[in-house]
């Protein structure tokens, strides 16, 4: 699996690295269209198409340093791949890196939550997606990834959910906090919500990024794609306000499940992941 962007060795080397890239090609517990461990590798292959100047911070956040590890490859069980995540990003912050992990399906955040919250307790979670993911158990286990935001809640809490327009309350009802769920279609008729999703974090916040909160115009290579989701410019004007006015402790990115045929998916979530770090680290 090649590094994330056509950087010169220096600026890929661990030991020099303010950012390290965990890749995690899993889809173990998927239930509609397989493919999201091709996800990790369609988004590096994505990434050596960027250009390294970022036109709105007028950075080049690759100067920091972008390592890209080995893939998780335990897999036998979402359980036994989740322990291997959190054992990587624990080695992570033991090291003083800045976390990204790229997925594979949605459950793969929950190792990595799991870790972030053991070091910064009482963080939140802010989670854009088009689905709840607060089943406490589907499909026999309670690490699916219908489930991930009920393990997250777990552990860290205050959970806040963007972009959402799926949910089934007859299964997830008693996990989700209804003040903090912002809908998608009410989203598209206010201009005053961002400020609103910053007033339901804690100072610092994991943040989790399904693509699937997405409108499939944008993002059709999901593995459960839903009509009428956000634009680009929308996920990128929040992360913007929670990068300038939060403590992003780390982020993830799932469920890219890639389509041979259109390459612009992929090439999108690796733009996002890169303009995300220049927003996190814009005048550092």
């Amino acid at each position: 699996m090649r590094n994330f962007g056509d950087f010169d060795g220096q600026y890929t080397d661990y030991d020099k690295s303010q950012v390290a890239i965990l890749p995690v090609p899993y889809d173990g517990t998927s239930t509609w269209i397989k493919g999201a461990d091709r996800g990790p590798q369609a988004l590096l292959e994505a990434s050596f198409n960027l250009e390294f100047y970022d036109i709105e911070t007028k950075t080049e956040v690759y100067r920091k340093g972008i390592a890209t590890l080995p893939p998780v490859t335990e897999g036998k069980s979402p359980e036994s791949m989740a322990e291997e995540v959190e054992r990587r990003m624990d080695a992570l912050f033991d090291d003083g890196k800045f976390p990204v992990v790229i997925g594979g399906e949605h459950s793969v955040s929950i190792g990595a939550i799991r870790s972030a919250a053991k070091r910064y307790p009482g963080m939140s979670v802010l989670q854009l997606d088009a689905h709840t993911d607060m089943r406490d158990i589907y499909e026999g286990s309670t690490y699916n990834h219908a489930c991930v935001m009920a393990r997250a809640k777990e552990v860290a809490g205050n959970v806040v959910q963007v972009g959402i327009r799926s949910t089934c309350m007859a299964e997830e009802g008693q996990n989700i906090v209804e003040d903090n769920v912002f809908h998608a279609h009410v989203l598209k008729r206010r201009s005053d919500w961002v400020g609103e999703v910053l007033n339901r974090l804690a100072p610092e916040v994991y943040v989790t990024i399904d693509l699937d909160v997405l409108d499939p115009a944008f993002m059709p290579s999901t593995g459960t794609p839903e009509p009428d989701g956000l634009s680009y410019r929308d996920v990128l004007d929040l992360l913007k306000a929670v990068a300038d006015e939060h403590h992003v402790v780390g982020f993830d990115i799932v469920e890219l499940c890639p389509n041979e045929v259109n390459k612009a998916p992929d090439f999108l979530a690796a733009k996002l992941l890169y303009q995300f770090l220049s927003l996190l680290y814009a005048g550092k």
